[in-house]
């Protein structure tokens, strides 16, 4: 049988109207001759009625366990299966729907952030075979102790890809309330556009650069199996971005293109350790501390004078405070953003990195602190200056204009 995945997130469930634009996909897809597992997340956002966060308000995180947390948050992406299957089935698509455990997600014990360990689909495809459609619920697996376990946020989308690798699906649609991977936020800047196709790389890149189209850790699944993934709008029947290991089958081929994309990651602080005379445990010791504490860290300089790197906004007085009782004097500049060019065309290419400051100081923007791989530029900016950045850059990398080769 030929399978594909269909996963539509809290937008695309939240109402009558978006749920039967989803319905019309799936249909499509039935008549088309595919057999389809559609993933759903909780159906909504924060102040909807079964979204995550308005489960969570119920109770007391001081109180309830991480597990008990993880039975309660699954509850939203349950309904939202159960609601969506008996829609479907209401207008002539026979349909039923599972938990994730049901379908197959085996998992460690890390509750509210669990790692798929194992897929047994077997119930799964055994059901397609007297099924046109399966409805999971995303965002949830099964502990090998029994329990429900949830996989973090934006899991839904990782939900899609692990069935799309472990069923061999032909591919993996990931529906959304925008037409597709833009070349900057359409919020921030006027003239972005939608990307006809982009590799594994790029997306991944984009995604932890603060785009956000997609869980970083689904694209990391899909490339490992090679399974293609469409980025769509649930309310259009444009096939939105193929994703793919190099924009195959695609008449556009990633590597002519310098700059893919421009991604933003706004609010954090950048924290500044000198190391003392003679010091050489300065970079061991910041470190493993912020890890210790439970602090993410970012955007990392090394030298022999000292560390500099960022932490949220949120994280900066914690962060402060460990590194004081070190014995250090950091120094803190909270307010800023990360701003990054992406592109797999970048690579050994000169003068990237001049276009960038030039873009940049012609709009009389401060670069705070920088860094490069061989597909990202990052560049440290104050807040205010974060939409100056953003479009001055996607002005450079002439990104509103759609390259073909």
């Amino acid at each position: 049988m030929k399978i594909i995945i269909q996963k539509f997130g809290g937008t695309s469930v939240k109402t009558d109207e978006s749920r039967l634009q989803a319905v019309r996909h799936v249909q499509k897809a039935v008549n088309d001759g595919y057999k389809v597992v559609v993933v759903v997340s909780a159906m909504g956002r924060k102040g909807d009625p079964y979204a995550t966060d308005t489960l969570l308000s119920l109770v007391s995180k001081s109180r309830i366990t991480k597990r008990e947390q993880d039975l309660l948050v699954s509850c939203g992406e349950t309904i939202s299966a159960v609601v969506f299957s008996d829609l479907l089935n209401a207008h002539g698509v026979q349909a039923t729907a599972m938990n994730g455990a049901k379908a197959g997600f085996r998992t460690n014990e890390e509750f509210g952030n669990a790692k798929i360990k194992e897929m047994k689909c077997e119930h799964l495809l055994k059901k397609l075979e007297t099924e046109d459609v399966v409805v999971v619920a995303g965002f949830q697996g099964q502990s090998k102790s029994g329990d429900v376990t949830t996989l973090g946020r934006g899991a839904s989308d990782t939900s899609a890809t692990a069935l799309g690798a472990a069923l061999h699906a032909e591919w993996v649609d990931i529906f959304t309330d925008v037409e597709g991977v833009m070349t900057a936020d359409p919020r921030i800047v006027s003239d972005a556009r939608a990307l006809e196709a982009m590799s594994y790389n790029e997306i991944c890149n984009m995604a932890y650069q603060g785009a956000k189209v997609i869980h970083p850790r689904a694209v990391e699944i899909a490339m490992q199996a090679k399974i293609p993934i469409r980025i769509r709008s649930t309310y259009s029947d444009n096939e939105g971005t193929l994703v793919t290991a190099l924009g195959a089958s695609h008449s556009m081929d990633v590597n002519e293109r310098m700059i893919t994309g421009i991604a933003h990651v706004a609010n954090v602080t950048q924290i500044k350790v000198a190391a003392k005379e003679g010091q050489l445990d300065l970079q061991e010791n910041v470190f493993k501390s912020m890890a210790q504490a439970k602090i993410s860290v970012d955007f990392i300089n090394i030298s022999p004078s000292g560390v500099t790197y960022t932490v949220s906004d949120e994280a900066a007085d914690k962060a402060k405070q460990v590194l004081e009782h070190l014995g250090y004097t950091p120094e803190l500049r909270r307010g800023c953003a990360k701003v990054s060019a992406v592109g797999a065309g970048m690579s050994g290419v000169p003068g990237v990195a001049a276009k960038i400051v030039s873009a940049l100081s012609g709009e009389n923007v401060q670069i705070l602190q920088s860094a490069d791989s061989h597909t990202t530029i990052w560049v440290l900016v104050k807040n205010e200056d974060m939409k100056k950045a953003v479009n001055a850059l996607h002005k450079m990398f002439q990104l509103s204009e759609a390259t073909t080769v």
